[in-house]
Protein backbone atom coordinates (compact mmCIF):
# COMPACT_ATOMS: atom_id res chain seq x y z
CA UNK A 1 0.00 0.00 0.00
CA UNK A 2 2.89 2.34 0.82
CA UNK A 3 4.38 1.83 -2.64
CA UNK A 4 0.99 2.30 -4.27
CA UNK A 5 0.62 5.65 -2.47
CA UNK A 6 4.06 6.75 -3.66
CA UNK A 7 3.25 5.73 -7.25
CA UNK A 8 -0.07 7.55 -7.09
CA UNK A 9 1.54 10.76 -5.80
CA UNK A 10 4.24 10.54 -8.46
CA UNK A 11 1.60 10.03 -11.15
CA UNK A 12 -0.40 13.00 -9.86
CA UNK A 13 2.70 15.21 -9.84
CA UNK A 14 3.54 14.27 -13.44
CA UNK A 15 -0.04 14.88 -14.55
CA UNK A 16 -0.12 18.35 -12.99
CA UNK A 17 3.30 19.19 -14.42
CA UNK A 18 2.27 18.09 -17.90
CA UNK A 19 -0.89 20.15 -17.68
CA UNK A 20 1.12 23.21 -16.71
CA UNK A 21 3.65 22.69 -19.51
CA UNK A 22 0.88 22.13 -22.04
CA UNK A 23 -0.92 25.33 -21.07
CA UNK A 24 2.28 27.36 -21.21
CA UNK A 25 2.76 26.46 -24.86
CA UNK A 26 -0.20 28.58 -25.91
CA UNK A 27 0.39 32.27 -25.34
CA UNK A 28 -3.27 33.12 -25.86
CA UNK A 29 -4.01 31.29 -22.61
CA UNK A 30 -0.88 32.20 -20.72
CA UNK A 31 -1.12 34.64 -17.82
CA UNK A 32 1.09 37.68 -17.90
CA UNK A 33 3.04 39.06 -14.94
CA UNK A 34 -0.08 40.71 -13.54
CA UNK A 35 -2.00 37.44 -13.56
CA UNK A 36 -4.22 38.59 -16.42
CA UNK A 37 -4.79 36.63 -19.61
CA UNK A 38 -3.00 37.90 -22.73
CA UNK A 39 -5.25 39.80 -25.11
CA UNK A 40 -5.90 39.36 -28.81
CA UNK A 41 -6.97 42.59 -30.46
CA UNK A 42 -9.22 43.35 -33.41
CA UNK A 43 -7.32 45.22 -36.10
CA UNK A 44 -8.09 48.75 -37.21
CA UNK A 45 -8.44 48.66 -40.99
CA UNK A 46 -6.89 51.34 -43.18
CA UNK A 47 -9.43 53.74 -44.65
CA UNK A 48 -7.99 53.58 -48.16
CA UNK A 49 -6.59 50.47 -49.82
CA UNK A 50 -5.33 50.06 -53.35
CA UNK A 51 -3.74 47.41 -55.49
CA UNK A 52 -1.41 48.64 -58.23
CA UNK A 53 -3.08 52.04 -58.00
CA UNK A 54 -6.60 50.58 -58.31
CA UNK A 55 -8.81 51.50 -55.36
CA UNK A 56 -10.37 48.70 -53.31
CA UNK A 57 -14.05 49.43 -52.44
CA UNK A 58 -13.50 48.82 -48.72
CA UNK A 59 -16.69 50.75 -47.88
CA UNK A 60 -18.80 47.73 -48.87
CA UNK A 61 -19.34 45.25 -45.99
CA UNK A 62 -18.52 42.19 -48.10
CA UNK A 63 -15.20 43.66 -49.23
CA UNK A 64 -14.34 44.91 -45.75
CA UNK A 65 -14.98 41.52 -44.15
CA UNK A 66 -12.96 39.61 -46.76
CA UNK A 67 -9.99 41.93 -46.28
CA UNK A 68 -10.35 41.83 -42.49
CA UNK A 69 -10.25 38.03 -42.54
CA UNK A 70 -6.96 37.87 -44.44
CA UNK A 71 -5.45 40.66 -42.37
CA UNK A 72 -6.26 38.79 -39.15
CA UNK A 73 -5.02 35.44 -40.45
CA UNK A 74 -1.70 36.85 -41.62
CA UNK A 75 -1.13 39.15 -38.65
CA UNK A 76 -1.69 36.47 -36.03
CA UNK A 77 0.34 33.81 -37.85
CA UNK A 78 3.31 35.67 -36.44
CA UNK A 79 6.10 33.19 -37.14
CA UNK A 80 5.20 32.92 -40.81
CA UNK A 81 4.91 36.67 -41.32
CA UNK A 82 8.21 37.32 -39.57
CA UNK A 83 9.89 34.83 -41.91
CA UNK A 84 8.31 36.57 -44.90
CA UNK A 85 9.63 39.93 -43.72
CA UNK A 86 13.11 38.48 -43.33
CA UNK A 87 13.09 36.80 -46.75
CA UNK A 88 11.69 39.89 -48.45
CA UNK A 89 14.81 41.85 -47.59
CA UNK A 90 16.84 39.20 -49.41
CA UNK A 91 14.73 38.67 -52.52
CA UNK A 92 12.62 41.80 -53.10
CA UNK A 93 15.47 43.90 -54.56
CA UNK A 94 15.86 41.57 -57.57
CA UNK A 95 12.11 41.02 -57.98
CA UNK A 96 11.40 44.77 -57.79
CA UNK A 97 14.09 45.50 -60.38
CA UNK A 98 12.71 43.00 -62.87
CA UNK A 99 9.08 44.05 -62.37
CA UNK A 100 10.05 47.66 -63.07
CA UNK A 101 11.99 46.67 -66.19
CA UNK A 102 9.00 44.67 -67.46
CA UNK A 103 6.45 47.42 -66.79
CA UNK A 104 4.66 45.56 -63.99
CA UNK A 105 3.44 47.43 -60.85
CA UNK A 106 5.56 46.89 -57.75
CA UNK A 107 2.58 45.47 -55.82
CA UNK A 108 2.91 42.22 -57.76
CA UNK A 109 5.91 41.26 -55.64
CA UNK A 110 3.33 40.38 -52.98
CA UNK A 111 1.75 37.90 -55.38
CA UNK A 112 5.02 35.95 -55.26
CA UNK A 113 4.81 36.07 -51.46
CA UNK A 114 1.41 34.41 -51.29
CA UNK A 115 2.26 31.93 -54.04
CA UNK A 116 5.44 30.51 -52.55
CA UNK A 117 6.36 32.35 -49.33
CA UNK A 118 9.48 33.45 -51.28
CA UNK A 119 10.82 29.92 -51.51
CA UNK A 120 11.40 27.56 -54.41
CA UNK A 121 8.23 25.73 -53.51
CA UNK A 122 6.65 22.77 -55.29
CA UNK A 123 2.89 22.28 -55.30
CA UNK A 124 1.06 18.92 -55.44
CA UNK A 125 -0.25 19.95 -58.88
CA UNK A 126 3.26 20.41 -60.25
CA UNK A 127 3.71 24.19 -60.04
CA UNK A 128 7.24 25.19 -59.05
CA UNK A 129 9.40 28.10 -58.02
CA UNK A 130 8.77 31.50 -56.47
CA UNK A 131 6.00 32.16 -59.00
CA UNK A 132 4.51 28.64 -58.96
CA UNK A 133 4.58 28.18 -62.72
CA UNK A 134 3.07 25.04 -64.25
CA UNK A 135 5.23 23.00 -66.68
CA UNK A 136 3.28 23.80 -69.86
CA UNK A 137 3.02 27.49 -68.98
CA UNK A 138 6.76 27.64 -68.41
CA UNK A 139 7.49 26.06 -71.78
CA UNK A 140 4.92 28.30 -73.50
CA UNK A 141 6.77 31.37 -72.23
CA UNK A 142 10.22 30.07 -73.15
CA UNK A 143 11.52 28.36 -70.02
CA UNK A 144 13.43 25.12 -70.29
CA UNK A 145 11.58 22.47 -68.30
CA UNK A 146 12.82 18.89 -68.33
CA UNK A 147 14.43 16.26 -66.10
CA UNK A 148 17.86 17.90 -66.32
CA UNK A 149 17.04 21.64 -66.23
CA UNK A 150 13.98 23.37 -64.78
CA UNK A 151 14.14 27.12 -65.19
CA UNK A 152 10.99 27.65 -63.16
CA UNK A 153 13.48 27.56 -60.27
CA UNK A 154 15.51 30.37 -61.86
CA UNK A 155 14.37 33.50 -60.03
CA UNK A 156 15.23 36.05 -62.71
CA UNK A 157 13.86 34.06 -65.64
CA UNK A 158 10.70 32.98 -63.82
CA UNK A 159 10.01 36.56 -62.70
CA UNK A 160 10.23 37.71 -66.31
CA UNK A 161 7.85 34.94 -67.37
CA UNK A 162 5.36 35.89 -64.64
CA UNK A 163 5.65 39.50 -65.82
CA UNK A 164 4.87 38.52 -69.41
CA UNK A 165 1.83 36.58 -68.26
CA UNK A 166 0.56 39.45 -66.10
CA UNK A 167 1.00 42.01 -68.86
CA UNK A 168 -0.95 39.76 -71.24
CA UNK A 169 -3.67 39.31 -68.60
CA UNK A 170 -3.91 43.07 -68.00
CA UNK A 171 -4.31 43.73 -71.74
CA UNK A 172 -6.97 41.04 -72.04
CA UNK A 173 -8.96 41.73 -68.86
CA UNK A 174 -8.55 45.49 -68.46
CA UNK A 175 -7.23 45.87 -64.91
CA UNK A 176 -4.28 44.85 -62.78
CA UNK A 177 -6.63 43.47 -60.13
CA UNK A 178 -8.24 41.10 -62.62
CA UNK A 179 -4.78 40.19 -63.92
CA UNK A 180 -3.80 39.20 -60.36
CA UNK A 181 -6.97 37.11 -59.98
CA UNK A 182 -6.23 35.40 -63.30
CA UNK A 183 -2.90 34.19 -61.93
CA UNK A 184 -5.02 31.90 -59.77
CA UNK A 185 -7.99 31.20 -62.07
CA UNK A 186 -6.53 31.72 -65.54
CA UNK A 187 -7.20 34.48 -68.08
CA UNK A 188 -9.91 32.49 -69.87
CA UNK A 189 -11.49 31.46 -66.58
CA UNK A 190 -11.83 35.04 -65.34
CA UNK A 191 -12.99 36.24 -68.75
CA UNK A 192 -15.78 33.62 -68.87
CA UNK A 193 -16.98 34.58 -65.40
CA UNK A 194 -17.07 38.29 -66.27
CA UNK A 195 -19.13 37.58 -69.38
CA UNK A 196 -21.44 35.14 -67.62
CA UNK A 197 -22.13 37.41 -64.64
CA UNK A 198 -22.28 40.63 -66.71
CA UNK A 199 -19.80 42.53 -64.52
CA UNK A 200 -16.43 44.12 -65.26
CA UNK A 201 -14.38 43.98 -62.04
CA UNK A 202 -13.04 41.51 -59.53
CA UNK A 203 -14.99 42.80 -56.54
CA UNK A 204 -18.37 42.18 -58.22
CA UNK A 205 -17.59 38.60 -59.22
CA UNK A 206 -19.00 35.54 -57.48
CA UNK A 207 -15.98 33.26 -57.23
CA UNK A 208 -14.87 29.99 -55.73
CA UNK A 209 -13.34 30.22 -52.27
CA UNK A 210 -9.71 30.17 -53.41
CA UNK A 211 -9.99 32.90 -56.05
CA UNK A 212 -12.34 34.90 -53.84
CA UNK A 213 -9.63 35.07 -51.18
CA UNK A 214 -6.69 35.42 -53.57
CA UNK A 215 -6.50 39.18 -54.13
CA UNK A 216 -7.37 39.87 -50.49
CA UNK A 217 -4.46 37.71 -49.39
CA UNK A 218 -2.19 39.86 -51.57
CA UNK A 219 -3.72 43.03 -50.10
CA UNK A 220 -3.29 41.82 -46.52
CA UNK A 221 0.33 40.81 -47.04
CA UNK A 222 1.03 44.15 -48.73
CA UNK A 223 -0.48 46.05 -45.80
CA UNK A 224 1.42 44.15 -43.11
CA UNK A 225 4.75 44.07 -44.92
CA UNK A 226 4.49 47.79 -45.73
CA UNK A 227 3.73 48.68 -42.10
CA UNK A 228 5.11 45.86 -39.92
CA UNK A 229 5.37 47.97 -36.77
CA UNK A 230 1.69 48.82 -37.03
CA UNK A 231 0.90 45.12 -36.65
CA UNK A 232 3.32 44.35 -33.84
CA UNK A 233 6.33 43.01 -35.74
CA UNK A 234 9.52 44.17 -34.07
CA UNK A 235 12.94 43.55 -35.61
CA UNK A 236 16.16 45.33 -36.50
CA UNK A 237 17.93 45.52 -39.83
CA UNK A 238 20.43 42.96 -38.56
CA UNK A 239 17.61 40.43 -38.10
CA UNK A 240 16.76 40.43 -41.82
CA UNK A 241 18.23 38.07 -44.40
CA UNK A 242 20.64 39.80 -46.76
CA UNK A 243 20.97 39.54 -50.55
CA UNK A 244 23.79 37.31 -51.77
CA UNK A 245 26.50 38.77 -53.97
CA UNK A 246 27.28 36.56 -56.98
CA UNK A 247 29.60 36.29 -59.91
CA UNK A 248 28.25 34.64 -63.05
CA UNK A 249 30.02 31.83 -64.87
CA UNK A 250 28.80 31.59 -68.46
CA UNK A 251 29.17 28.46 -70.55
CA UNK A 252 27.73 26.76 -73.61
CA UNK A 253 29.04 23.27 -72.95
CA UNK A 254 27.92 20.28 -70.91
CA UNK A 255 29.15 19.68 -67.36
CA UNK A 256 29.79 16.05 -66.63
CA UNK A 257 30.10 16.37 -62.86
CA UNK A 258 28.70 19.35 -60.98
CA UNK A 259 30.55 18.40 -57.80
CA UNK A 260 33.88 18.64 -59.64
CA UNK A 261 32.73 21.88 -61.28
CA UNK A 262 31.87 23.27 -57.83
CA UNK A 263 35.29 22.40 -56.48
CA UNK A 264 36.92 24.17 -59.43
CA UNK A 265 34.90 27.28 -58.50
CA UNK A 266 36.17 27.02 -54.88
CA UNK A 267 32.75 26.19 -53.45
CA UNK A 268 31.05 22.89 -52.67
CA UNK A 269 28.24 21.00 -54.38
CA UNK A 270 25.67 22.00 -51.76
CA UNK A 271 26.35 25.71 -52.26
CA UNK A 272 26.21 25.38 -56.05
CA UNK A 273 22.84 23.59 -55.95
CA UNK A 274 21.44 25.93 -53.28
CA UNK A 275 21.87 28.94 -55.55
CA UNK A 276 21.17 27.20 -58.86
CA UNK A 277 18.15 25.03 -58.12
CA UNK A 278 17.29 24.94 -61.81
CA UNK A 279 20.14 22.44 -62.18
CA UNK A 280 18.14 19.32 -61.36
CA UNK A 281 20.64 16.49 -61.75
CA UNK A 282 24.31 16.16 -60.81
CA UNK A 283 25.36 17.02 -64.35
CA UNK A 284 24.31 19.45 -67.09
CA UNK A 285 23.36 18.14 -70.53
CA UNK A 286 23.91 20.59 -73.34
CA UNK A 287 23.86 19.00 -76.79
CA UNK A 288 22.33 22.17 -78.26
CA UNK A 289 25.20 24.33 -76.94
CA UNK A 290 22.77 26.62 -75.15
CA UNK A 291 24.36 29.43 -73.16
CA UNK A 292 23.81 29.15 -69.40
CA UNK A 293 24.89 31.40 -66.55
CA UNK A 294 25.65 29.71 -63.24
CA UNK A 295 25.66 31.80 -60.07
CA UNK A 296 28.70 31.48 -57.82
CA UNK A 297 28.51 33.29 -54.44
CA UNK A 298 31.31 35.75 -53.81
CA UNK A 299 33.78 34.85 -51.09
CA UNK A 300 32.28 35.41 -47.67
CA UNK A 301 28.77 34.43 -48.78
CA UNK A 302 27.30 30.97 -48.65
Amino acid sequence: MKFRSIYFLAFLFCLLSATQIHSDRFTAFKDNDQGQASKVYALKLPEIIDFAGEIVPIEFPDIKERFDKELLVNTYWQSNMLLLLKRANKYFPLIEKILEEEGIPDDFKYLAVIESALENARSPKGAKGFWQIMPNTGREYGLEVNANVDERYHLEKSTRVASSYLLKAKNRLGSWTLAAASYNRGISGISRLLNKQLVDNYYDLLLNNETSRYVFRILAVKEIMSHPDRYGFVFSKEDLYTPIQFREVGLDTAIGNLAAFSKAQKINYKILKTHNKWLIENHLNNKSRKFYEILIPEEGYY
